[in-house]
Parts: C-alpha cells; structure tokens; sequence
C-alpha cells in the first residue's frame, strides 16, 4: 500500500507518499490563488492508494476529493516521529501560525500552544521584513548571523514592524543589526510560547523557516537545548498525514 497526505498550508502546498514506512516521494508548490488546483498538479502522475488531508485547506481537500482528514497538530506530532523517536516537543513555525506542541512518551500530543491571531513571527512575517531591507530570505538569515549586536525592534504587527524598519534604516541603522534584532523579537516570542508546554530535552523545528540557520542558532542559544531540523522541515505535516491512514 502507498499512503499519501496532502498538507494544504497558507503559503505551500505539500504532498508525501508512504510506502512500507519509507518516504517514496515529496512534492511541495507554492500555494497560488487555487489551492485544489495546486493539490491536484501535485499529485498528478504520483502513485498512491489512499490519501489524507491536513492543513489550512484540507477541507477544501476533502469536499472534492471525498479523503479523510486531521488536524495540522495530530499530523505534526506523527510526522515529527517519522523522523525522530526522541524528541519530545515540536516547534512549528509555519506561513501564518506558529505552533509548541509537546509529546507523551508514546508519541501521543499531550499539549499545545498556537499563535495563529495574526502573521507575527512567521514565515510572512520574515518574508516582508527580508524585502524591507532588501535582502532574500537567504541573505536576511546571514546577515543577522554576521551582525555583533541587535537593533530593538519594538512592533511585532507586521505592517507598523515594516514601517519601523524603513524607519530606523533611514536614520542609519545598520541593515545586518536590524535584521538580528528582527530575528531575536521572534525567537522570544517562540520561546515563551514553547516554555508554556514543552518537557526537557532536545526540540524538533519544523516548517518552513526551520530553513533559516540565524533561527536555529539564536532558538537554541535562548533555549539552551538542541534543535532537530528534519531534511526537509516543511514536509512533515504531509507525512503525518500520510502515516495516519496506515
């Protein structure tokens, strides 16, 4: 049997096929004006006999492909153990939402925490500062690595932190400095969001700013503990979907 799960998330569409407990194929688009549309290109051509839907859209999923689905913290907490048996807690910092979820010993959710009330301290989030200072998100992450020290940033509301950073660019700040202190303003507000619900032990990153080294970096110097980032941390959510249905 080959088990498929589609995670339709704000910003990517991600689909992963199971098979005999191996990840037989990953696919992942950017999520576009038509998500179903996004979904069906995804999986065309790839071989499957059932699938499970997660995400913002999956019931978007599941009105027109008639598949069973679970809630994006069921897929995380399944996904995350696909990849590691260890870690007992799981950072997801996705598009829109940010997630703490901890885990029993058995592998079961026992808790979580979400900020989901607006796009502070997400993927958008980062994504609308790197182009305020006009960086790509790859050189907005080495440049807050190469800066020595962090320009406050006061705002966490994406449209008056834009207007800030424009600001304090025009009175001289340093790029690098700016963007240091943007990626410290978010990882406090992941840390306390995690402290609220996390046993110790090492913390599993995923979505898609788990990409961005200066947030491991500084995530891990604030919790004083490790950070596993799976090879690709956005395509966990789709694989807990897969594995649901097995």
């Amino acid at each position: 049997m080959r088990y498929a799960g589609l995670d339709i998330g704000s910003r990517t569409v991600k689909l992963a096929v199971i098979e005999g407990g191996e990840l037989a194929l990953s696919r992942k688009s950017v999520t576009s004006h038509d998500p179903l549309e996004t979904a069906r290109s995804l999986m065309k051509d790839a071989e499957f006999d059932t699938v499970t839907a997660t995400g913002y859209g999956r019931y978007l999923i599941q009105g027109h492909l008639e598949c069973p689905v679970i809630s994006e913290i069921k897929a995380f907490a399944v996904g995350s153990r696909f990849f590691s048996s260890e870690c007992r807690s799981i950072l997801d910092i996705g598009g829109q939402d940010t997630k703490a979820i901890s885990l029993d010993e058995e592998g079961n959710m026992s808790k979580f925490e979400m900020n989901d009330k607006c796009a502070a301290g997400t993927g958008r989030f980062l994504e609308v500062m790197a182009t305020a200072l006009g960086f790509t998100l790859e050189e907005f992450s080495a440049a807050a690595l190469s800066a020595e020290k962090a320009v406050k940033i006061n705002s966490m509301c994406t449209v008056f932190a834009e207007s800030e950073v424009i600001s304090l660019t025009s009175q001289g700040a340093a790029r690098n400095e700016v963007a240091l202190g943007i990626h410290r303003a978010i990882v406090s507000r992941s840390v306390a969001l995690l402290r609220r619900i996390t046993p110790p032990g090492a913390v599993f990153f995923a979505g898609g700013v788990a990409l961005n080294e200066c947030m491991k970096t500084l995530l891990e110097g604030e919790l004083g503990r490790t950070l596993f980032v799976p090879p690709d941390p956005q395509i966990v959510g789709a694989i807990g979907a897969a594995l649901s249905n097995t």
